[in-house]
């Protein structure tokens, strides 16, 4: 996929006036984590090749399993990268979800596996039941890979579900991938990861999206099917070795305060949907289904719009200077974007809706 070739880092940021484009809460600068240790001491060595021991026991106790069963890695998509290559191959089979974030596809696409997808529609809510997952499936299935809450729809799978495309997994001898990133961005009640269900899940997530933190690098994987979480750390080995001391450090300091912060960006990413709602309900031109977690939604413009969507996106990056998600990003078609409503500053965001309504006046 394009996507990074894409991306608003690699065009510039200079170049955009309303980033919409992001799928994390705003950045946050090292000054405003109130860091109560001194890092001018802290040695650089090699570290824990699992990781922090803190950090992961932290992790740990949510996942309900031991702390050798926790990995950090550099960000969410170095885990998927190490469960990818772990387990898939060219004789191997994966079933996953489509749209999705980008590297949980193209990592099996490169390695070469076969790959069935549930492709997710907009007419279903972005919904899929187990029975989805199971036609997909074939006897050389080795991984069913989900995404909850969904990037980039928005959409959170309810807990019934899952439990049903857990067993199903089970029965079939594979290995269930839940990429939790936006866990602790859902409007519903905190769950527990997805690794508590059984041996044969393993869960993903970082501190990138929820916290605003994507240039710690600090994300992790948790199993506790114990011989496959000895093959991921052999493999972080062989890609990483051990983590940045300094990221893993910082990362420990933010998560043990996590309770504190939750409240504040659950706030602002309620105050941000509802922005984005009440544009949504006075757009005749846009329909979407409305996100339950992350910070993303992934609306359309209709189909009897009347719009030049082609002109749509000319007018927007362009005169307008406004990026979004396309939704060729993930397969779709570009009537389809992300809006990113957690990482913009909320006038940002207000006049980057304005700028999409104005480009689709202009492309009508």
């Amino acid at each position: 996929m394009p996507i990074e070739v894409e991306s608003p880092e690699e065009a510039g940021y200079d170049t955009i006036d309303c980033n919409l484009a992001e799928s994390s809460m705003s950045d946050r600068a090292l000054g405003e984590l109130a860091l109560d240790i001194d890092l001018s001491r802290l040695v650089l060595l090699y570290g824990n090749h699992r990781g922090h021991p803190a950090l992961r026991a932290l992790l740990a106790a949510e996942g309900e399993c031991a702390v050798d069963q926790v990995l950090l890695t550099p960000g969410a998509a170095g885990a998927l990268f190490i469960v990818s290559t772990s387990l898939l191959g060219p004789g191997d089979h994966l079933v996953v979800l489509r749209p999705n974030y980008a590297t949980n596809i193209e990592t099996p696409r490169a390695i070469g596996c076969g790959i069935s997808f549930v492709d997710l529609t907009f007419e279903r809510g972005w919904r899929y039941e187990a029975s989805d997952i199971a036609t997909a499936m074939t006897p050389r299935t080795r991984l069913v890979s989900i995404t909850n809450p969904h990037n980039p729809t928005g959409t959170v799978l309810d807990h019934e579900t899952l439990r049903h495309i857990v067993a199903l997994v089970e029965a079939r001898g594979a290995h269930l991938l839940v990429d939790e990133t936006y866990r602790d961005l859902s409007t519903n009640a905190a769950r527990p990861f997805a690794t508590t269900l059984s041996e044969r899940v393993i869960s993903v997530a970082s501190l990138s999206k929820a916290y605003g933190l994507p240039g710690l690098r600090m994300g992790w994987l948790m199993t506790r099917d114990h011989a496959l979480n000895e093959r991921f750390l052999a493999a972080k080995e062989q890609i990483f070795i051990s983590g940045a001391v300094l990221d893993e450090e910082i990362a420990y300091r933010v998560y043990r305060r996590r309770s504190e912060q939750l409240p504040r960006i659950a706030a602002e990413v309620g105050r941000r949907r509802r922005v984005l709602g009440d544009w949504v309900a006075g757009e005749q031109r846009m329909e979407w289904v409305e996100p339950m977690g992350g910070v993303v939604a992934f609306p359309r413009i209709r189909s009897d719009a009347g719009v030049d969507v082609a002109r749509f996106y000319a007018i927007l990056t362009g005169e307008r200077r406004t990026w979004v998600g396309p939704g060729h990003w993930f397969e779709q078609d570009d009537r389809y974007m992300r809006i990113g409503f957690g990482w913009p500053a909320l006038q940002e965001l207000s006049d980057g809706l304005q700028n999409i309504s104005e480009a689709l006046r202009g492309s009508s």
